[in-house]
């Protein structure tokens, strides 16, 4: 086997697939056709004599051997971003850092964040991309983002059981909170119970966040939103209840109120990376200080 011939292209289009689960996401994120992203793949697993992906109903999932060749090719498209950064003479902390963010962490911390590295390393450019917390862990592994904020909830679980871990480090553990339509029948409490969230309608985004995590029932999920205003606007219409993390409960539109719940659950906000370059490394400190200031 020899994979010295096989062409920066190939591994760019299969770190997308990993990434994004799917051909056909993979070559919309590209700007390339389905047939043309399958060939790319077609031709790696000629190379490698393996499958690198098995294909399912919903989408693709890496092999044993995908795997290997996904951590492999990660590290060479990182070390040739980084020979590009010294070849162009920029500054250790300059260069483009990437980074990954799930919904509510847009709302403060990431937006301080970047104010704040503005002004302290006008030089470091942080593009950014927001995303579900699965879908930025394989990201993370994919390698097409350096760092991702990510969100956990009771039991808070490990982010993934791939090796080599991912190394987080705690931002912030914030209290949840519950969101109701003001007209709805539990809006003049001050504070309520698990046991009175039984039986009500949920709106949840993927992969559940949005339940209360201690709910001791199967949830009804009437609708499903990613973006958490988005959420909020359904709650105003009465559409259904959600969680809340406490940094946005000033953000809640009219028809809106947030009850606290005795429970007191939270939800976790970390940073996670498998490798730090000194830019990214820049980035990470500007969020622990933005959750420290």
């Amino acid at each position: 086997m020899d994979l010295s011939a096989v062409p920066l292209v190939a591994l760019r289009v299969f770190q997308e697939v990993a990434e994004r689960g799917s051909l056909s996401a993979a070559a919309a994120a590209l700007g390339y056709t389905r047939s043309a992203v399958s060939r790319q793949i077609a031709a790696l697993e000629r190379v490698v004599r393996a499958p690198l992906f098995d294909r399912q109903l919903d989408g693709v999932r890496l092999t044993d051997t995908g795997h290997v060749l996904l951590r492999h090719a990660g590290l060479v498209l990182t070390q040739l971003d980084a020979a590009s950064r010294e070849l162009s003479g920029l500054p250790a902390t300059a260069g483009t850092v990437r980074l990954g963010w799930f919904t509510s962490a847009g709302g403060t911390l990431v937006p301080s964040a970047l104010a704040a590295l503005r002004r302290s390393h006008p030089a470091l450019t942080v593009t950014t991309r927001d995303g579900t917390t699965a879908s930025l862990v394989r990201a993370l592994r994919a390698r097409t983002v350096d760092i991702a904020v990510l969100a956990s909830e009771p039991p808070f679980p490990p982010l993934d059981d791939e090796t080599p871990a991912l190394r987080t480090k705690v931002l912030d553990e914030r209290e949840l909170l519950l969101a109701v339509p003001s007209t709805h029948p539990l809006a003049h409490k001050d504070f309520i119970d698990v046991a009175d969230l039984r039986g009500w309608a949920w709106i949840a985004g993927p992969p559940g966040f949005g339940v209360w995590p201690g709910l001791d029932e199967r949830a009804v999920v009437a609708h499903v939103a990613r973006d958490w205003l988005a959420k909020l606007q359904l709650v105003a219409t009465g559409a259904g209840i959600t969680t809340l993390p406490e940094p946005l409960a000033t953000l809640v539109p009219n028809g809106v109120q947030v009850i606290r719940v005795r429970s007191r659950e939270r939800q976790r906000v970390v940073v996670a990376w498998l490798n730090l370059s000194e830019p990214a490394s820049v980035v990470v400190d500007a969020l622990v200080g933005g959750t420290l200031s």
